[in-house]
């Protein structure tokens, strides 16, 4: 069972180390309304910073066929395809889609935790729609995700004991991405199903990987890079700064977004 953090003194407590956690909507409370999934997914399917990949059981051609029409297509028939779809940078969509996101989200959330001892080099959301029978990627980030579940039902997966299964300094040098997770005792896995409005805790460097169980899902992560409670670091993060210290031909080149979602 996974439970919920519902106080600061909680989250203070227990941010920094696995397993994932729910977070109760007192702690990340936002007075905004996301439009209709549908309309997010065409007006996002437009741009050119959008990355999408075709999924399913079809024929290759098929796939093929809809990768070129992903954009052009009527929405409703793209909706009905198997995919998934992700956009690293949604300040593009602050001036008219996601008007007031900013404001009513980002800012309240950064003040909040700032008011809780905490300091970052990097907070920003990012984007995911996909249709049912969607998975992503098994991968892990580089950073803390905030993630809040808008529209339809997804599973988010990981480890009870993520070190079981790749170490801190494993997944630093990319040692988790694959299309599907690596075979493991089901009993491992922490699996946490998410509506509408809920939030979890996604911790860095720890290899995870979420399907879609509704026909339309869509979700935000606000993503935290270089997270620090008065000067500490997460275990595993510290992993990651050593391993640029070692390497600083290579710092923040590892902190990029997982390209392969």
């Amino acid at each position: 069972m996974t439970t919920s953090v519902t106080t600061p003194e909680e989250f203070i407590e227990r941010w920094s180390t696995p397993p994932n956690k729910r977070l109760s909507d007192v702690l990340t409370a936002a007075d905004f309304t996301f439009p209709p999934a549908l309309d997010v997914l065409d007006t996002v399917r437009q741009d050119d910073e959008v990355r999408f990949t075709i999924l399913g059981d079809e024929d290759w051609s098929v796939r093929m066929d809809r990768t070129s029409a992903f954009r052009t297509a009527p929405v409703e028939e793209v909706a009905t395809w198997t995919f998934r779809l992700v956009h690293f940078n949604l300040t593009r969509f602050y001036d008219g889609l996601l008007s007031g996101f900013q404001e009513k989200v980002m800012i309240p959330w950064r003040t909040q935790l700032s008011s809780w001892g905490f300091t970052w080099q990097r907070c920003a959301p990012l984007l995911f729609i996909s249709t049912g029978g969607a998975s992503s990627t098994y991968h892990n980030d580089n950073s803390h995700g905030l993630v809040w579940q808008v529209e339809g039902t997804k599973t988010f997966h990981s480890y009870w004991d993520p070190d079981r299964h790749l170490t801190a300094q494993a997944a630093v040098v990319g040692e988790t991405t694959a299309e599907e997770p690596p075979e493991h005792d089901p009993a491992d896995r922490q699996s946490v199903r998410m509506g509408p409005g809920d939030r979890l805790w996604s911790h860095a460097l720890t290899p995870h990987w979420v399907t879609t169980e509704s026909p339309l899902a869509m979700s935000v992560t606000l993503s935290h890079g270089g997270l620090c409670h008065q000067g500490h670091f997460a275990d595993r993060e510290l992993a990651l700064r050593t391993y640029w210290d070692q390497h600083p031909d290579e710092a923040w080149k590892l902190d990029l977004r997982h390209v392969r979602y």
